[in-house]
């Protein structure tokens, strides 16, 4: 699979989000990444509904919407109705994972299921062959601007070699301290999508930093 980049308006100027998405618009990402959180979940609260359906109406790229919140079965309907494209819930939030995905499935979107950093890929086992997107925490959930958590590469790839047997087809996405650095470790373990926040939007060159994520080549550690 091609490296995908899915910037993360997490770390943008929220005053200026219309901002943030044209650098999107004119990047050569491929998907915009929406961090949900309630409060609740993790200690902090980001968009609504209301702020999404606006992400939606401008932005020219699908909308990766990453629900850290609890509960998400009573909110999957508005999700979709406010424009995501891809919805992915945690593991750790879902009572009923199954039933959760292919909800998900009947509104029309990709679904995937995220990994705190204790979880591990072998919980997936019996769910990895209906996602569309597993996405690995590689930083604890909550706030943008963590430290890269090293054990990560091999995690990752355990679940590559997990989907190669089950779902080649799979999005392996990578949302925590995601950058030059990193992203070329993170493809060689499995990695195609990678989230970056603080790499692009704290950048003065959010495009330049897009573009190199883009061409990231994996290398060997």
């Amino acid at each position: 699979m091609n490296v995908l980049v899915s910037p993360s308006i997490l770390n943008a100027d929220f005053l200026h989000l219309s901002d943030a998405v044209e650098v999107v618009n004119n990047s050569e990402a491929d998907w915009l990444h929406l961090d949900i959180m309630d409060g609740v979940y993790v200690p902090n609260l980001t968009f609504g509904f209301p702020v999404i359906s606006q992400i939606k109406s401008i932005s020219k790229k699908p909308l990766d919407v990453h629900l850290m919140i609890t509960e998400p079965d009573r909110h999957l309907e508005r999700f979709r109705d406010s424009g995501a494209d891809i919805l992915t819930v945690h593991y750790e939030a879902c009572t009923h994972l199954h039933r959760t995905v292919h909800h998900i499935h009947t509104l029309g979107m990709k679904a995937g299921v995220a990994l705190n950093p204790h979880t591990p890929v072998t919980l997936l086992k019996d769910i990895l062959h209906d996602l569309d997107l597993v996405l690995i925490m590689t930083v604890n959930p909550g706030y943008g601007g963590q430290k890269f958590i090293e054990h990560s590469y091999k995690k990752i790839s355990e679940l590559k070699n997990m989907m190669n047997a089950t779902n080649p087809a799979c999005h392996l996405e990578v949302d925590g301290g995601v950058d030059d650095k990193t992203a070329p470790l993170l493809v060689k373990a499995g990695a195609n999508v990678l989230v970056a926040g603080t790499y692009v939007f704290r950048s003065t060159e959010p495009l330049k930093q897009i573009e190199k994520l883009k061409n990231i080549q994996p290398i060997s550690q």
